[in-house]
């Protein structure tokens, strides 16, 4: 799904142009860490690295339900993932923000444990059963599906502002 994109020129370089829905997407689907936000019951943000693909216009990551952001993600569905480099003049951070939605139909799931296998060289290796990733010594890890409501773009060097909004 291609989504409108809009350079926001408050935020960016008068020279900066918008950052193409191509080149977000490449971000998306060769990054190898994703940061997630996830918010407490008491309101507090939580923050943690975590692994993810992007497959058929969503991001996809697992957690145990006892992981702090599976225990968030129980009582609020809404996060924010980033992806990007660390460097402060080169590069393109992308932030997804949408809700997370367990899923559990075990063909999807067989077809997103391929997708880990494939993008880590078989070092995130699943067996999808009985609505969940299970995985020898770690346990059993929920899948959860962001379709971003919106997707925001951040060129560093010439710096710029870009909204891909679905």
């Amino acid at each position: 799904m291609e989504p409108a994109t809009e350079l926001d020129s408050r935020f960016s370089d008068p020279e900066a142009t918008a950052t193409t829905w191509a080149e977000a997407l490449r971000v998306l689907e060769e990054a190898q860490l994703f940061w997630i936000s996830t918010v407490r019951v008491d309101g507090r943000p939580h923050v943690t690295p975590l692994v993810a693909v992007w497959y058929n216009d969503a991001v996809y990551f697992c957690t145990g339900l006892e992981e702090q952001k599976g225990v968030n993600l129980a009582s609020n569905p809404r996060v924010v993932l980033t992806t990007g480099c660390n460097r402060w003049d080169d590069g393109l951070d992308v932030v997804v923000e949408g809700d997370a939605v367990r899923v559990s139909d075990d063909a999807l799931l067989r077809t997103l444990a391929n997708a880990w296998a494939q993008k880590w060289d078989g070092r995130w290796t699943f067996e999808a059963r009985d609505g969940a990733f299970h995985h020898d010594g770690t346990g059993d890890a929920f899948v959860f599906r962001v379709m971003p409501s919106k997707i925001l773009s951040f060129g560093k060097g010439t710096f710029s502002h870009t909204r891909h909004v679905f």
